[in-house]
Formats: C-alpha cells, structure tokens, sequence
C-alpha cells in the first residue's frame, strides 16, 4: 500500500467514524498529530514496548496523510514523498546540523 492508497484508506475511516472532515479541520489534525508523536516520545521514554511505539507513530502518520488529504488533495503524496527524498540526498552531509558544529569551533 503506499501513501495514496491510504489517503484513501483512511478518508473511509473519517467518514465511516464521524470524525472531523474538512478543510477548516486541519490544524485540528496537524495539532492531533503533535500529540501523538509527543506519546509516541513518552511510550519511548517509559520503555513501553515496540508494538505501543509503533502504534503512536502510526497514529501520527494516520494524521499527517488525513491533513495532506484535506490541505492539499490535488498533491500526489506518493510523488511529493519522492521529491522531497531526492532533495533531502543532494543537501550536503549533516545539513540542518552541521551548522552547530561550525558554530562551535
């Protein structure tokens, strides 16, 4: 299944279930998501097993793509995932990070 798929996937659970479902409804998912990765952390933090690790950060990504799907649906997520990867491997080594170092020399 790849991120298009469960866009889709995902849209029958919203609607099946009653949850929120429109455009207005997208910080509200992006907030949703923010919660679960901060209990995907605590699940890591506590030394809760794998299986609960992975559970949150599923709920994470089930936010993330549910937001995609309402913020920007003409946006082929599967496409977009492959740009960004090819634009993230042509920065240079420790981009983002290495800056620090540079800084404390």
């Amino acid at each position: 299944m790849n991120l298009e798929d469960m866009k889709r996937e995902i849209e029958k659970l919203v609607i099946a279930k009653g949850f929120y479902n429109s455009p207005e409804d997208v910080p509200k998912k992006l907030l949703f998501a923010f919660i679960e990765l901060g209990e995907a952390a605590d699940a890591w933090k506590k030394g809760m097993g794998e299986e609960k690790i992975a559970e949150e950060l599923i709920d994470v990504i089930f936010y993330v793509l549910d937001a995609s799907r309402l913020a920007c649906p003409s946006v082929n997520m599967d496409e977009m995932f492959i740009r960004k990867l090819e634009k993230n491997m042509a920065r240079p080594y420790q981009y983002g990070e290495g800056h620090r170092l540079k800084q404390q020399k």
